[in-house]
């Protein structure tokens, strides 16, 4: 018994073996980047604020994150991505209206900036999110 327990430890103890196991072992522990990767994930309630142009302001719209995809949460067509530091950008489109937006989430809070084409005019303005 004592013969197959040398054995096995002799065999793990070529230097060439032990990089490969400590590095077998270092990526079976989850980083903290790699934690991060779903930190944002849930339901955010968007608010929009016009600040150029004659879009209606103070409306609200759902959008969804799961892992790095940002999605819509019920109406209109959203895409995009947040990255692991909260860095989000998305593109909108409703109808014939559509706009890209930027920004950061933080916690269960983000902000940022949008502009697009929203019934035909030319509009710009900022955006506040809270995670439900």
């Amino acid at each position: 018994m004592a013969h197959s327990s040398q054995s096995l430890l002799s065999a793990f103890a070529s230097p060439r073996r032990l990089v490969l196991f400590a590095t077998l072992a270092a990526a079976a522990i989850p980083s903290t980047a790699d934690a991060r990767v779903g930190a944002y994930d849930g339901v955010w309630n968007v608010t929009f604020a016009t600040t150029r142009g004659n879009c209606s302001s103070g409306y609200s719209v759902p959008f969804s994150v799961a892992g790095s995809r940002v999605s819509s949460a019920g109406g209109g067509r959203v895409s995009g991505s947040v990255n692991r530091g909260g860095a989000v950008a998305v593109q909108v489109s409703v109808g014939a209206s559509h706009a890209t937006g930027g920004g950061r989430l933080a916690g269960v809070v983000g902000a940022g900036s949008w502009r697009g084409i929203i019934s035909g005019d030319q509009c710009s303005g900022t955006w506040q999110a809270t995670r439900t």
